[in-house]
């Protein structure tokens, strides 16, 4: 067995911890590391309920056009644990990983959960590296999540929909409140547009109440509902208000983008205001022509990703309401009416998602991935014909849902979660897999 098979093997127990929220664990474990989330060059940390992957992407691909060495710490991956950890477009060699991971072991991270123990070996491997920008996505939530212990002074929230209602709150105002929780005082922060637009007035009195510096919302006053929110805030007494500014033509600036989707010119938008805040802190200035240039060029795995062929297939990792909202848009966008490979984490709003994707499609084919979190295909299919007159059948795994949807004369949509993109990618594309399948516990298994 490699240093590597031992190192995911090692990691699987590590997932009995569940998700346990909280940061004076891993805090612990960075100080006691030498505290390398200090030499990860200027972090840009970036929440939000969807197009977190997309919006760190593209501002990765605008640091790079700079001429600037980045690094990507984001999650979940597709089929590698070194995709979590990509330095200047390259995933992480499995020597560095390796190396990290022992370095993190050697100070007592075994104990920690599987998400801080990567956490921690991220900040290891890229303060390793010496790069000028590090993009840390939140991996659930934002308050309490493990990369919320290290500091940033920029933070983007793409926006908040209603997701992992079991641990962040089931309403609107209580997820938001959590994603929120990246905000801290003197940060420059982005507040987009990829969520439901009445959470814009609530993260911006977080952000107030947190004491940030600037606040850059994208949209106009009438569409985020700021008039009511900014009454409160003129009540509420606080003291030094941050630089304001709603660009209402952030939009209508994005360039034509290699990702597709009305829903990632939002991205692009939100990526793209936080490059203008490396412009005020003296990092990195770049022009209209190389900004469209690097978002053109843009590719996200599993994020209305197209393999050519008879039929196309299309990898999309929509994995709540808002997310097959979005892509039932693009969908229709493309004049394209797939037959669904479906496969959905049980604790999901299955049937919202089914509601929001099933006019976009011709069929579905209700199967799972090969974790235990899947739910059961016959139970998704029971949930697919309570909620809409779309056929369905059930297939034990991809391969036989492979089958099922070539009967079709349609293009063949795989989604409903980021586990099955990943599965597929591996089957279509040959994507690197790794021996061991070993991934973040189910957001139901939180223990406390």
């Amino acid at each position: 067995m490699s240093a590597y098979a031992e190192l995911l093997a090692r990691l699987l127990p590590a997932r009995r911890f569940g998700i346990v929220l909280g940061l004076d664990r891993i805090r612990a474990l960075l100080d006691a590391l030498g505290s390398p989330d200090t030499r990860l060059g200027t972090v840009i940390h970036v929440g939000g309920t969807n197009g977190k992957g997309s919006t760190v992407a593209m501002i990765a691909a605008l640091v790079r056009a700079g001429g600037l060495r980045v690094a990507t710490y984001t999650s979940p991956h597709l089929s590698s644990l070194r995709e979590r950890i990509v330095i200047d477009g390259e995933l992480i060699a499995e020597a560095a990983l390796v190396a990290a991971a022992d370095r993190v072991r050697a100070h007592g991270g075994d104990e920690l959960t599987f998400f801080e123990q990567l956490t921690a070996m991220a900040c290891v491997a890229i303060a390793d590296a010496h790069v000028d920008v590090s993009i840390l996505e939140v991996g659930l939530g934002g308050r309490l999540d493990a990369t919320n212990a290290i500091a940033a002074p920029i933070a983007v929230v793409t926006g908040v929909a209603m997701d992992h209602e079991a641990i962040l709150g089931e309403t609107l105002a209580a997820i938001a409140a959590e994603k929120a929780g990246i905000f801290k005082p003197g940060q420059r922060i982005v507040i987009g547009v990829s969520g439901e637009p009445e959470a814009v007035p609530l993260l911006e009195q977080a952000a107030v109440h947190a004491q940030v510096s600037t606040i850059t919302m994208i949209g106009s006053p009438d569409e985020l509902q700021l008039d009511d929110a900014l009454a409160n805030l003129a009540l509420t007494g606080m003291g030094p208000q941050p630089i304001r500014v709603v660009d209402e033509s952030a939009l209508e600036r994005v360039p034509p983008l290699g990702l597709a989707g009305a829903h990632q010119r939002r991205n692009a938008a939100a990526a793209l205001a936080a490059l203008d805040q490396l412009a005020a802190l003296g990092v990195l200035r770049l022009d209209t022509t190389t900004r469209a240039r690097a978002l053109a060029g843009v590719v996200h795995p599993g994020r209305f990703e197209v393999i050519a062929g008879e039929p196309p297939i299309i990898l999309d990792g929509a994995h709540n309401p808002h997310g097959a909202a979005a892509l039932a848009a693009t969908l229709r966008e493309r004049d394209l009416r797939p037959v669904a490979i479906l496969a959905v984490s049980a604790d999901k709003d299955v049937r919202s998602i089914i509601r929001e994707l099933a006019p976009a499609v011709s069929a579905f084919v209700a199967t799972r991935y090969q974790l235990e979190r899947a739910l059961d295909p016959a139970a998704l299919a029971a949930v697919i014909e309570e909620a809409t007159s779309v056929p369905v059948e059930t297939a034990a795994d991809l391969a036989a849902a492979d089958t099922l949807a070539r009967t079709h004369a349609a293009p063949i949509l795989v989604a409903g979660s980021l586990f099955i993109v990943g599965e597929a990618r591996v089957r279509y594309l040959d994507a690197p897999a790794d021996p061991i399948a070993v991934s973040d516990p189910s957001a139901s298994a939180r223990q406390d």
